[in-house]
């Protein structure tokens, strides 16, 4: 969209710094951190989570779980918010993790944007798509988990 300023940010991480390195996790990411506290500063939030046992990563969980102020100040009523996905696997909980996410974005107020049938790129059975209404999704690997 002309004139839309782009923030790509990330979440903090939760695990101690050894189990991290050791989990193959890379540290030293060009994206800055958000604070929960900053979101109100967007007209629109397209988040990015991990799936794990189809539902949001710990890591998105704990920033989430700190917009306590922005819900109680109605900051964020009225914004649009989307959610993408990604894990391991075709059938890796990709829309179970949109639909627990959603919760959270409606509890806030704002209003949820998905991936309509209307995007063609979706659809067909020549190759492994990602997405669904809820959201649009990928698969990063298939070795036990590991990014590829």
């Amino acid at each position: 969209m002309p004139g839309a300023n782009l923030v790509v940010k990330r979440v903090p991480e939760t695990v101690a710094a050894d189990v991290f390195a050791n989990a193959g996790g890379k540290s030293q990411q060009a994206a800055p951190v958000a604070g929960p506290g900053e979101l109100g500063n967007y007209d629109a939030i397209i988040v990015g989570t991990g799936t794990r046992f189809g539902n949001l990563t710990g890591q998105m969980r704990t920033f989430l779980d700190q917009t306590g102020a922005l819900w109680l100040s109605g900051a964020l009523v009225g914004k649009v918010g989307s959610v993408f996905s990604s894990s391991a696997t075709q059938h890796g909980g990709q829309e179970s993790t949109f639909l627990t996410f959603h919760v959270t974005l409606l509890h806030q107020g704002r209003i949820i944007v998905g991936l309509p049938y209307a995007e063609q790129r979706q659809m067909g059975l020549d190759e492994i798509k990602g997405g669904s209404p809820y959201g649009a999704s990928t698969i990063t690997g298939g070795n036990g988990g590991e990014n590829t």
